[in-house]
């Protein structure tokens, strides 16, 4: 098979700039695999990428999708390690392998990090090539739905929560856009170290939804205040920690929002990058004002274990086929999802 089912885009816009056409199958070089795709998630990621941003230079065409999952086709040199046939997961960080923080298991921080899908061609199509190193075995208690449904998402919120944020039991954390990918994993990660949930988003389908994953609280922000009503439910001492994706139009609140010596962690600027912060509740509180990208592949590992072990359970609003492409990301553009948006590869 010389060409494959893709969707890519040849120049920065709208999501009008997708394609669904076809593309030459990559072939893998020494230390790659080629990968038949089976599924892919969406990411905010995708649609950043899409719109473009000064100094983001990629070949074109470029496919998007960081979440794959699906079976090995063919390994090239130095991978033999990996079988053709084998179900597997790709971890959707790349770095060198062998600088300090690489082998310090800091690998996210790599001066040469990189994301499938941003960085280098990704899911959108029906065959991927992949470094042998970012290839995870595919536990068979995991579908290969749920495989692609959780490991950007669930590694950000775990390194953000547990490995930035130092997350303990007892404390108050207030997660932001808790129906998105990060805050679907970020609910359930902070339930798992007993922490004192309250869940905010804009809607109350979503909000019941975050309520069924473990949140103890929930705020619809397009409905009420989230900083009067967190100060409320806390009883006027504010939380530990703040899970921030928003950017923008949350920023100002949740850093007001922070007890003395209180965390935030932040991900995203969904809203916009140029937030305001009152350098004065940062020194007079000691907080700690925490960024975040991505994980190590160490902690994709860990968490492809509690995910196989129903311990995190990755959360797919729907499977759309490959060449609904747009509409997948118009669902995310509007915000209309809770959870993982997938795509469906065609059979050949």
């Amino acid at each position: 098979m010389s060409t494959m089912k893709a969707v890519f885009f040849k120049e920065h816009g709208d999501r009008s700039v997708l394609q669904y056409g076809e593309l030459p199958v990559p072939k893998p070089g020494p230390g790659q695999v080629l990968v038949k795709v089976k599924f892919c998630a969406l990411n905010h990621l995708d649609i950043w990428v899409r719109k473009g941003w000064p100094g983001l230079n990629l070949q074109m065409p470029h496919v998007l999708g960081s979440d794959i999952s699906g079976d090995i086709a063919e390994v090239g040199a130095g991978a033999e390690h990996l079988q053709p046939g084998q179900p597997v997961i790709v971890s959707p960080g790349h770095s060198c392998g062998h600088c300090y923080r690489c082998l310090l298991g800091q690998d996210n921080l790599c001066d040469q990090y990189g994301i499938v899908g941003e960085h280098f061609p990704g899911g959108y199509a029906q065959y991927v090539v992949v470094s042998a190193a970012n290839i995870i075995p595919k536990p068979e208690s995991i579908s290969y739905e749920e495989a692609a449904a959780f490991p950007l998402t669930f590694l950000t919120s775990w390194h953000m929560l547990v490995s930035e944020a130092q997350i303990q039991p007892g404390e108050w954390v207030l997660i932001l856009a808790a129906g998105s990918g990060v805050g679907v994993a970020a609910v359930q990660i902070a339930r798992m170290f007993q922490a004192r949930i309250i869940a905010a988003a804009g809607s109350d389908a979503k909000l019941k939804k975050a309520e069924e994953l473990g949140a103890e609280y929930l705020i619809n922000y397009e409905k009420e205040d989230f900083y009067k009503r967190t100060r409320e439910i806390t009883g006027g001492r504010g939380v530990d920690v703040v899970f921030e994706n928003v950017g923008e139009t949350t920023w100002e609140k949740s850093i007001r929002i922070l007890k003395k010596g209180g965390r935030l962690v932040t991900c995203g600027a969904t809203t916009g990058p140029r937030a305001v912060t009152d350098l004065r509740f940062v020194f007079y509180k000691h907080l700690k004002i925490l960024g975040n990208l991505m994980g190590s592949k160490g902690e994709v590992l860990h968490l492809t274990e509690l995910v196989a072990q129903k311990k995190l359970r990755p959360v797919i609003d729907r499977i759309l086929d490959l060449k609904d492409a747009r509409e997948a990301h118009a669902l995310m553009e509007r915000r209309e999802q809770f959870g993982k948006i997938l795509l469906r590869m065609p059979e050949e």
